[in-house]
């Protein structure tokens, strides 16, 4: 393996889809000289697949997307683009015929006319794990650092510097001028140390600013066939029973058939079970509503992402998160000013949370650090 590079003239910290797409962007205005740092030992940060257990070691479109899902390609144009460039596959939601609905405890499912979005909801054939691979299939991994978390980031007399860990807790030291921070505001105000400290009133709108699905669990159901359609079903359904509230047809054309669900329980509720009573909650829940064939998936998934260290916080497990206003990216005056730029998806001033909105939030801390060259 290559020695890490130690220093560079931009650190991003953070390997989610705003960070690759923000190295991206700079490779594609030929400023190369850029280090990309990933607390995780992959990359993607809420952008994650499931693969079946019989896929082969090579991405396949046959995965399943325990994080975002879905985007709007007639509202997000930036994104769609994106998707075009990269010569990804997009697909419309599948929603042809009636959803179900479990509208008590001790009532049972009742079949309803199906929801239709509009406009229209899409996903990517290979997940929007797709937009991670395409991405870094552009970039020179000579930049891309995984398995070290930023915790501490200094500023010195004619740099920044950034102090990282990797699993084992041993640290590493790097060295740049300005620094896009790819991680959500509440996390980076949570985990990562500044000094000097950030002016109050930005910290404290870091630390108010929702994480997206950072509260929430994703259960995936795969079967043989998508044997709901058959019945004139869509998938869909919504339910006051639980454990899922909320659930869809997550199907891959010309691949397995799937459900998927996201819990509606609190995350404290879910920590205090295990992952194999979780799924059989599930299972039962997709035996009421959609028949005894749903008990029985031929592989089955569930990612809390309260649990998940690089997304959530103590304050997230009690969140109900929602697309807020998008908080500062930076500080206005004083020793960071025009240093530090968030460019997370909640640092989006369109889409803050959305897929799209890393596109967004990236593109902007771009375009102004080219303004400044």
């Amino acid at each position: 393996m290559n020695e890490p590079i130690r220093s560079a003239r931009i650190a991003i910290v953070g390997g989610g889809l705003s960070g690759l797409h923000a190295a991206w962007l700079l490779e594609r205005h030929g400023l190369r000289d850029y280090l990309l740092i990933e607390a995780r030992s992959t990359l993607g940060g809420r952008i994650l697949c499931a693969e079946p257990p019989w896929s082969g070691p090579t991405p396949s479109d046959d995965r399943f997307d325990l994080g975002p899902t879905w985007f709007w390609p007639d509202h997000q144009p930036a994104l769609h683009e994106l998707v075009t460039h990269l010569g990804l596959r997009p697909f419309e939601q599948y929603e042809t015929g009636d959803m179900v609905v479990e509208p008590a405890p001790g009532r049972p499912p009742v079949r309803m006319r199906g929801y239709a979005s509009s406009p229209a909801s899409f996903r990517l054939m290979g997940g929007m794990g797709a937009l991670i691979d395409g991405l870094r299939r552009a970039l020179d991994p000579a930049r891309i650092v995984t398995g070290q978390a930023v915790r501490r980031v200094a500023l010195a007399s004619s740099h920044i510097v950034l102090h990282s860990e990797d699993a084992a807790g041993r640290a590493t030291t790097w060295h740049a001028d300005q620094v896009l921070l790819a991680v959500p505001p509440r996390l980076a105000e949570h985990a990562i140390a500044f000094t000097p400290d950030m002016p109050p009133a930005l910290a404290q709108s870091w630390r108010q600013a929702a994480t997206w699905m950072a509260p929430h669990a994703k259960y995936i159901a795969l079967y043989d066939t998508a044997f709901w359609r058959e019945q004139g079903l869509s998938g869909e359904g919504r339910s006051a029973c639980g454990p899922m509230g909320e659930i869809h047809d997550a199907s891959m054309p010309g691949g397995s058939a799937a459900l998927f669900g996201f819990l509606g329980m609190p995350a404290a509720a879910r920590r205090r079970m295990t992952g194999e009573a979780l799924r059989s909650l599930c299972r039962a829940q997709f035996a009421r509503m959609y028949g005894s064939r749903a008990a029985a998936p031929t592989a089955e998934f569930l990612k809390d992402w309260a649990q998940d260290p690089y997304t959530a916080t103590a304050a997230d497990q009690l969140a109900q998160d929602t697309h807020a206003a998008a908080p500062h990216t930076g500080a206005a005056d004083g020793p960071w000013r025009g240093r530090l730029t968030g460019i997370a998806s909640e640092w989006s001033p369109q889409f803050p949370g959305y897929v799209a909105g890393a596109v967004e939030a990236a593109s902007l801390a771009v375009q102004a650090l080219l303004g400044r060259r």
